[in-house]
């Protein structure tokens, strides 16, 4: 039988260590110190936080005393510090940081605070383990910028944040991260296939030609847990290949500051849950654009350097970068377009006004009409409606026309495009003798050669403004949304700087230029003779033409 040898247990050196616990209630004290410490660095974490993002102080400075506010039964080892990392500027940074709406855009002038405000914004929600935020820029050059400004913050407001180069992510103490990276082709956003995101961030949303990338970010944003509110947030000045889109979804819908419902930029209809679904036909979030002006940046703007190198801008880029105009684009054909000037409310038309409409039709694309008043006064043009429809059937649309027109009284006369008297077969009437058909009568318009030049500069002679009157040769009513929003921005044909290009949605446009072709002006808006314009178009239809 062999025998087993005792093992002995080895003698313990003197220091080397410290004596385990034994028993449960031993090992029970141990994890409660540890949970207490734990919960002591957190909230540590946490009050540092806050104070050094709080935005509501006058001072910019933190309290004395910034533990008073914790529970009685824990204390912070260590003070946070008491300098200020990050203030926001009252108004609309401080609006940014505190909106609460689904999809923000945060756009303007040049050196309003932007950039820092993206960065700063995900920091509030750094304490939830669940986090996970999305901080995108175009390109990796200008990525760096924002991973450099974030290394000089983050540290600072959450001790133990590590910044994984390999990653381009960001961890924090509690398990939240915060990824910065560049999304230069629309195409890599596939790359975020399968992941879930409570925050995503664009800077500079302009750069993105199309809303391809931010709409399929969109189906990546969600959260399982419930206290963790999910957003979206955009930063950017006017200009650039996005712009048109950017506008058509945060600047068009609503008056700059106001929350709205999220609307779709095709059709401008409030988006909304299907019939069949739970919450049937009820709007699905809101969206929010809040303006920003040099002048929201102290620092910046009482230095006056900055402004002076804005003012020297040339007019476009003075106009978007100094005063956050989206009313102009680079490139832009009619860049004296100001809402100023152009622009007024609605006002009960007098009955012995005259008014006629012009129309661009379209199927597949759109069909555009626009309605017109003349001020007897002083010849200026007033646009006064406008309808902007796709997938209609001419006969559909001329219905349409003329039961917007109900309470119109006559109609002077309306121009229609004049391809639209082409025949269609060998049989059968045009688009222009079915709508007449019905007793929606037109004349066709001018589409001789050189009349599309001729018709812009006709355009950019209404929409001077007289030094005297201020007054300009015409203004639109503030509910032609559409209209407003698209002639701002039609680019110039790249090839003919005479005439737009074609290629972008001029359809409004298009019945602009036929309607202000029938009432030309040569000087100004006080030396129009009717009697000395020619007549340059005839009847095509005898019966139901005029």
């Amino acid at each position: 039988m062999l025998n087993k040898k005792a093992v002995l247990p080895r003698p313990k050196l003197k220091g080397t260590s410290k004596p385990q616990p034994q028993t449960k209630e031993e090992k029970d004290l141990v994890k409660a110190k540890k949970a207490q410490k734990s919960a002591r660095v957190r909230l540590s974490h946490a009050q540092r936080a806050i104070a050094n993002i709080a935005r509501n102080t006058e001072d910019d400075v933190i309290a004395e005393k910034a533990t008073e506010s914790l529970p009685e039964t824990y204390s912070v080892e260590e003070k946070p510090s008491q300098e200020v990392l990050f203030a926001a500027n009252p108004g609309p940074q401080t609006d940014f940081l505190a909106a609460p709406e689904r999809e923000v855009l945060y756009g303007g002038a040049a050196g309003g605070g932007k950039t820092y405000s993206l960065i700063v914004d995900p920091l509030r929600y750094c304490g939830n383990p669940n986090m996970n935020a999305l901080i995108l820029r175009r390109t990796n050059d200008e990525l760096r910028e924002i991973i450099h400004k974030s290394q000089e913050m983050y540290p600072q407001a959450y001790p133990g944040a590590i910044w994984r180069e390999k990653k381009s992510q960001w961890t924090f103490p509690s398990g939240a991260r915060i990824w910065m990276t560049y999304l230069e082709q629309e195409k890599d956003v596939l790359r975020y296939q399968g992941q879930a995101f409570t925050y995503i961030g664009f800077d500079e949303l302009t750069q993105y030609a199309t809303p391809y990338a931010w709409d399929y970010l969109r189906s990546r944003l969600r959260t399982a847990d419930k206290t963790l509110p999910v957003f979206m947030r955009g930063t950017t000045n006017p200009g650039g290949p996005g712009h048109g889109w950017v506008k058509k979804m945060f600047i068009d819908p609503a008056p700059a500051g106001k929350p709205f419902w999220a609307t779709d930029i095709t059709t401008g209809e409030t988006l909304r849950y299907p019939k069949q679904h739970a919450r049937s036909e009820e709007p699905l979030f809101k969206r929010r654009f809040i303006p920003a002006k040099l002048m929201d940046n102290p620092f910046l703007y009482e230095q006056g350097d900055y402004e002076a190198m804005l003012l020297s801008l040339p007019e476009t880029q003075r106009r978007q970068l100094l005063e956050g105009s989206w009313d102009v684009a680079e490139g832009a054909a009619f860049s004296e377009f100001d809402r100023r000037y152009h622009v007024t409310d609605v006002f009960t038309i007098p009955d012995n006004w005259r008014r006629f409409r012009a129309c661009d039709y379209g199927y597949s694309s759109y069909s555009a009409v626009v309605w017109f008043t003349i001020d007897p006064s002083n010849e200026q043009l007033i646009v006064y409606r406008e309808m902007y429809v796709s997938k209609y059937t001419a006969k559909d649309l001329a219905f349409a026309i003329l039961d917007a027109e109900r309470n119109d009284g006559q109609m002077s006369y309306g121009v229609l495009d004049s391809s639209c008297w082409h025949k269609r077969g060998d049989t059968g009437p045009s688009l222009a003798e079915q709508m007449i058909s019905v007793g929606c009568r037109w004349r066709p318009a001018d589409r001789s050669k050189g009349s599309r030049v001729a018709g812009k500069n006709e355009l950019h002679r209404r929409l001077q403004v007289d030094k005297v009157t201020e007054q300009s040769g015409i203004t639109i009513f503030n509910t032609c949304t559409n209209l407003i929003a698209q002639l701002p921005i039609i680019p110039l044909d790249k090839t003919n700087s005479e005439d737009v290009d074609t290629r972008a949605e001029d359809h409004l446009y298009d019945a602009l230029r036929y309607g202000i072709m029938t009432r030309p002006r040569s000087k100004s808006i006080f030396d129009y003779d009717p009697a000395a314009m020619p007549r340059t178009w005839a009847p095509a239809d005898r019966v139901f033409g005029y």
